[in-house]
């Protein structure tokens, strides 16, 4: 019997990584899906013909290879790239301004309903893409937020499925992450297909029939309500036989609160030390320099990301000079290396277990204090992320067509370390009491940073003339400043270590 419900258990497991990696996020491949969108002619309307150098959009002369001739005769078409920018900014900013709400339909609702409503949103998301045409794109305004909603609820509610593994449930959480940053590369897949004359509407009417998969997982691999933690002897949901309504009531009163957010994020309480954080008033952390300068450092590298998927397709058209040939081949350069966000997201969580179990080892010689001790475990991770991000910061700043691989990689590496390192820092910092709202009030501020991309586009686009150096080069100060979060964190760890150590 207990072969079987470890069968059952890796069923679940596999059938949640294929459905994180290959629907939650495809968002993020929006630069493979632009792509066909332009040769489908989508909101062409709002190109203007070119009258001289001056116009030229793809800044060829100025910025790539000095052609002129045909070059400036090209059309102006940077108000179809705004178009396409602000599609982008209101379906990532939906990502996480609805993460507070998606995860209180998953608390109320639990997983059966909630799983439900994501197929409804997702499947009509596809669906209206699939029938779209350049003459009615701007459908797409109402598409994409939806696929965004339903791809991030997929995956709180397979988070919780690292619950059904113990002591593994911290790597089972944190390559589901991973997957879902590598699903972005779905729409490289169409991209490709759309080349081979598979048509737009006919891969994503596959996807949306994929749908029938989702709900036969739904019913046969997942439970109605929560997997508890830790994981009751005679747990059973899906397939085995006594689960239902009812299963619910046996969970422990605890683990009602366990998906207030995310299941990654809650998970990490019952591991890490500094848990025990006496409870004080909510508003009190709200307004503390911990969590302001933690809304600084997510907000900055958060928005260097969208703003980079979201302008992707026009700096690339930029660098290559309007070359359409070589705007393929990096925007496939891209896709592909979004893919590893899989591989690269469990080492962050490794990192930061490692780190921990290493001091609380000088913890038990040394007397400090425990919340200190977690807490100086993801100084090392905050400050990692951060200068990943500076590197790719760096690297997308200076126009150099072929550096932009390395920009792709740095980039890949620095967003699957984001959100693990700001799951883990929450948990730590912060009594258990408050996580959920404080774990919803940083995605929510952030989500409104977030829509800063789009005006630094429109500035990019018109005034700067297609070259966003300052820009640019305001985000890489930006991206310094990040750096002081793990030293506050840092500092504020020494002073206790010292204040034990005199004390002692």
């Amino acid at each position: 019997m207990a072969g079987q419900g470890l069968c059952f258990h890796l069923a679940t497991l596999l059938t949640g990584l294929l459905e994180c990696l290959g629907f939650a996020g495809v968002l993020f491949g929006w630069a493979s899906l632009v792509f066909v969108f332009k040769t489908e002619r989508y909101f062409e309307e709002l190109c203007e013909p070119s009258v001289g150098l001056t116009h030229n959009a793809t800044g060829l002369t100025r910025n790539a290879t000095g052609l002129t001739g045909n070059a400036t005769r090209q059309p102006d078409c940077k108000v179809q790239d705004e178009r396409f920018s602000l599609i982008f900014t209101l379906a990532s900013f939906t990502i996480n301004f609805m993460t507070f709400p998606s995860g209180y339909i998953f608390d109320r609702f639990k997983t059966t309903v909630t799983r439900l409503i994501a197929i409804v949103l997702y499947t009509s998301a596809t669906l209206i893409i699939a029938f779209t045409s350049a003459d009615t794109a701007v459908l797409l305004f109402l598409a994409m937020p939806m696929l965004s909603v339903g791809g991030i609820l997929f995956l709180i509610t397979n988070l919780q499925i690292g619950n059904l593994f113990g002591k593994h449930r911290f790597t089972i959480i944190t390559l589901y992450n991973g997957a879902f940053d590598s699903s972005s590369a779905v729409f490289l897949i169409i991209k490709l297909l759309y080349e081979q004359h598979i048509s737009l509407r006919a891969s994503f009417v596959f996807i949306s029939v994929c749908s029938v998969w989702h709900v036969g997982r739904t019913f046969l691999l997942m439970p109605y309500g929560h997997i508890p933690y830790p994981l009751p002897p005679d747990y059973r949901y899906g397939l085995c036989p006594g689960n239902g309504p009812g299963q619910e009531k046996k969970e422990p009163v605890e683990t009602k609160k366990i998906e207030q957010q995310s299941q990654e994020l809650l998970s990490l309480k019952d591991e890490m030390p500094g848990k025990q954080l006496e409870a004080g008033s909510f508003w009190r952390y709200a307004f503390s320099r911990r969590f302001a300068w933690h809304l600084v450092w997510l907000s900055v590298i958060q928005l260097w990301h969208y703003l980079f998927i979201g302008t992707l397709n026009s700096l690339l058209t930029t660098l290559a000079g309007g070359d359409r040939k070589l705007v393929s081949t990096y925007t496939n350069a891209f896709a592909i290396t979004q893919f590893f966000g899989v591989l690269f997201a469990p080492w962050n969580g490794l990192l930061m277990d490692w780190l921990k179990q290493k001091y609380q080892k000088e913890a038990r010689k040394t007397g400090s204090s425990a919340s200190m001790v977690a807490l100086s475990s993801v100084v090392p991770s905050l400050s990692l992320t951060s200068l990943l991000c500076l590197g790719f910061a760096v690297c997308a700043t200076v126009p150099i067509l072929p550096l932009q691989y390395v920009t792709f990689l740095l980039q890949v590496i620095s967003r699957s370390f984001l959100y693990g390192g700001n799951a883990a820092f929450l948990t730590i910092a912060f009594p258990s009491e408050h996580f959920g709202k404080l774990f919803g009030l940083v995605m929510a501020l952030s989500a409104f940073v977030s829509l800063l991309q789009f005006p630094m586009f429109t500035l990019i686009k018109g005034p700067l003339q297609d070259n966003p150096f300052y820009v640019n080069v305001v985000l890489v100060l930006a991206t310094l400043l990040t750096l002081v979060h793990p030293f506050l964190v840092y500092r504020e760890c020494r002073a206790q270590r010292e204040s034990s150590s005199a004390a002692s």
